[in-house]
């Protein structure tokens, strides 16, 4: 795919007239899914501890029927990922008609828009950002102190913190603390605004996602529309991102927005392009670490346009460095944080989920060796496992990176490929970690097979994840009714409109395959 100054040159056609109805369905489809998502979020999503739609006539019939609100927001999530599968055949590589790029800009804009509006969904981690912004501006150190310390175990901001997080300091890099203070500085303990403004935050991400993505496939001879697809449109970016408000979205656009930026002083030879970028990535990763891995790949580019050489890969890491560490010291003295968010990396880790590959081994170790009569030896055997999995994804990190500089892979395949191998062999795995490898690879990766392997990943996760972001202790029957609901609920939906949604189950005579 060409470019021109930046700017995408489509070679396929456009749409015919039964393709841009097909199309047309498709859109109305994932946008009614939209609509019943926010909907469904008043009395199934993850509302804050004092609701103020408790007592609202109307909108808090929902939080008084949580089976029902689930049922809806079920149904939601069949429809769009059910569409964003069907928008797929659009998309694929090969295809001779491509949806066009203002086409896919207005799919995302209908999908989005009513999912602004939303309850946080999936996660309470929103609640969390609320609270340590506010310690931010009290001038206390959220490096230091948790919620509960800080603020008091009654403050309306720590309650709605879940309670495994409430004695914890801040995870996160110091911009996006530096953030979060202003935010606070600006709604002060009001949980409502405070939410909505931090999701303008993440929506600023997205933007910066939407921006860079068809830029870095035009370069890798991928089709924008297929990155945007993939990466801005998947739904685990409007679940994740957009509704559950999760600040990995602002990461990820400041680290594919330094990619891009710095991609330019490429071709010519062009430093001032490549430090702006190299800055910008840093900045992304003063809001969550793992965007730093950019700036390894992003070295290997600028090496092997010097020459390919040894000395030139020394030369350029170094001036990495030096570029990382200026960025870092200019944004943690600037913010006032300091370092302390080094020490706070691994507050995450206190969790002990079987989601993460390396803490799922050593439970099944320990459990061994208790059924040996070994003793109890989980603490050891996670830490061992723990420890052996982050060896290994610095291992693939750094042949990753040795592969790219010698040519035999593209540089974002191996970004991609090194931030999944690190964030899945990390001692903590989240649903929307998925993202980071999967935005990076969208922009040059084309292959049938990782197309369909990273197309059945995200549409699984992102339907196997409650919306309360929480485990039902003592409600399990809530789960089961609201699935069953929404199933049946889905399945009426298609029949109804079986004559036109029918046609996206059939092979496509134009070379888009099955859906």
């Amino acid at each position: 795919m060409p470019t021109n100054g930046g700017v995408v040159t489509p070679e396929s056609d456009l749409l015919n007239g039964r393709e841009r109805r097909q199309l047309d369905i498709v859109r109305r489809w994932g946008t009614i899914g939209a609509l019943l998502l926010t909907v469904g979020s008043l009395g199934g999503g993850a509302a804050p501890i004092y609701s103020p739609l408790y007592g609202v006539p109307v909108l808090g019939l929902f939080s008084r029927m949580p089976s029902v609100a689930m049922g809806v927001v079920w149904t939601g999530i069949f429809m769009i990922v059910s569409a964003w599968l069907a928008l797929g055949r659009f998309v694929k590589p090969g295809r001779p008609r491509l949806i066009s790029r203002g086409q896919m800009d207005r799919t995302l804009l209908m999908w989005t828009v009513p999912l602004v509006f939303c309850v946080p969904m999936f996660s309470r981690d929103v609640y969390s950002y609320l609270a340590q912004s506010e310690i931010a501006a009290r001038g206390q150190d959220p490096y230091e102190l948790g919620p509960a310390t800080a603020l008091g175990v009654d403050h309306v901001l720590t309650r709605g913190v879940p309670n495994i997080w409430r004695e914890t300091p801040a995870p996160y890099g110091p911009l996006f603390l530096a953030f979060g203070r202003l935010t606070a500085m600006l709604t002060g303990d009001h949980v409502v605004s405070g939410v909505f403004v931090h999701r303008l935050l993440v929506l600023v991400g997205l933007g910066m996602i939407v921006w860079a993505l068809p830029r870095l496939a035009a370069r890798f001879g991928v089709p924008p529309v297929g990155a945007l697809w993939l990466g801005a449109l998947n739904p685990l970016v409007l679940f994740h991102i957009v509704i559950g408000v999760h600040n990995d979205g602002l990461a990820l656009g400041l680290m594919l927005v330094g990619l891009e930026l710095a991609m330019r002083g490429l071709e010519p030879l062009k430093w001032s392009w490549i430090a702006l970028g190299s800055g910008v990535i840093v900045c992304g990763a003063m809001v969550k670490i793992p965007a730093m891995a950019a700036l390894g790949f992003l070295g290997v580019l600028v090496a092997r346009k010097l020459g390919g050489q040894l000395k030139h890969l020394a030369l350029v890491a170094g001036i990495m460095a030096v570029i990382a560490a200026v960025g870092v010291v200019v944004i943690c003295l600037g913010t006032g944080f300091g370092f302390g968010w080094v020490e706070t990396l691994n507050v995450a880790s206190t969790v002990k989920s079987w989601m993460s590959p390396p803490t799922a081994l050593g439970f099944l170790g320990a459990g061994t060796g208790i059924l040996l009569g070994l003793g109890n030896h989980t603490e050891a055997m996670i830490s061992l496992t723990r420890l052996l999995g982050q060896a290994v994804s610095v291992v693939i990190t750094v042949v990753l990176l040795w592969r790219s500089f010698k040519g035999r892979i593209k540089a974002m395949n191996g970004l991609g490929a090194a931030l999944g191998a690190i964030l899945v062999l990390g001692p903590v795995l989240q649903p929307w970690y998925v993202l980071w490898a999967a935005l990076p690879l969208a922009t040059a990766v084309v292959g049938p097979k990782f197309r369909m392997f990273a197309m059945v990943t995200s549409a699984i996760i992102a339907i196997i994840l409650p919306p309360t972001g929480s485990a039902f202790d003592g409600r399990a029957y809530t789960v089961p009714q609201a699935v069953a609901g929404a199933v049946i609920t889905f399945a009426v939906c298609v029949l109804i409109a079986r004559k036109r949604v029918g046609p996206f189950l059939k092979s496509d005579p134009a070379g888009g395959g099955h859906v």
